[in-house]
């Protein structure tokens, strides 16, 4: 996925810095928080909708929907499972979950769907928290954000909670003003180099938008 627009964005490489803003690719999020038998939360589903850019660039490299109807075949469905899925070992899948400050460990993606809808692709994958955890004083907090700033992430509509009662969801976010000073004074400091593109400050963060679920005692 990445390596493909690196490709088509080769070009601002050797652009001035600030033809080479980022982020390329653009992406609706959507969660869900699994809670299990105990009330505990296990797990969070994600769904990833890509802009319409992206979908018809990565559907044209990979041969898919050559009638350009919008349509693909069982075959070419079938092809595009897993487009997503196949992530580097250091890659920590853009989403990110909290109970409080605290990191969360969550499993590599498994259940993953697939499918082109209405020139977007759009993808769901399940990733289980290391340890089923209590919400009690704590809210588990479940951030969506690319580092690098190339994918841009917003959350799409109210995050699901399945499995309890009594808990609340609100969704939070940034401060893009604080985050759009931060990029610039961080482009600025990248100001004349040839590798702004490579070298572009991992200010990703700045901008994570972000889900709180917390649940009566």
């Amino acid at each position: 996925m990445r390596t493909l627009w690196a490709v088509c964005f080769a070009g601002l490489v050797t652009a001035p810095v600030g033809a080479a803003a980022h982020p390329h690719v653009f992406i609706d999020a959507s969660i869900e928080v699994i809670f299990d038998g105990q009330g505990r939360a296990e797990a969070v589903r994600i769904g990833w909708t890509y802009d319409s850019l992206f979908s018809m660039t990565y559907v044209a490299e990979q041969g898919l929907d050559p009638d350009f109807d919008g349509v693909l075949t069982p075959e070419e469905e079938a092809a595009l499972a897993g487009f997503d899925m196949e992530w580097h070992a250091e890659f920590a899948g853009d989403t990110y979950a909290l109970l409080g400050d605290m990191p969360l460990e969550l499993s590599r993606p498994v259940e993953s769907t697939a499918a082109y809808l209405d020139g977007s692709l759009v993808s769901t994958h399940l990733r289980r928290l290391s340890e089923p955890v209590e919400l009690g004083a704590g809210e588990l907090v479940v951030q969506v954000y690319d580092p690098s700033f190339f994918t841009s992430y917003l959350i799409a509509g109210t995050p699901v909670l399945t499995g309890r009662a009594g808990c609340r969801v609100q969704v939070y976010e940034p401060d893009r003003a604080a985050a759009d000073a931060r990029l610039e004074a961080a482009l600025a400091e990248l100001a004349g180099s040839a590798d702004a593109e490579t070298e572009f400050p991992a200010i990703g963060a700045a901008y994570a938008e972000e889900a709180r679920i917390s649940c009566a005692p």
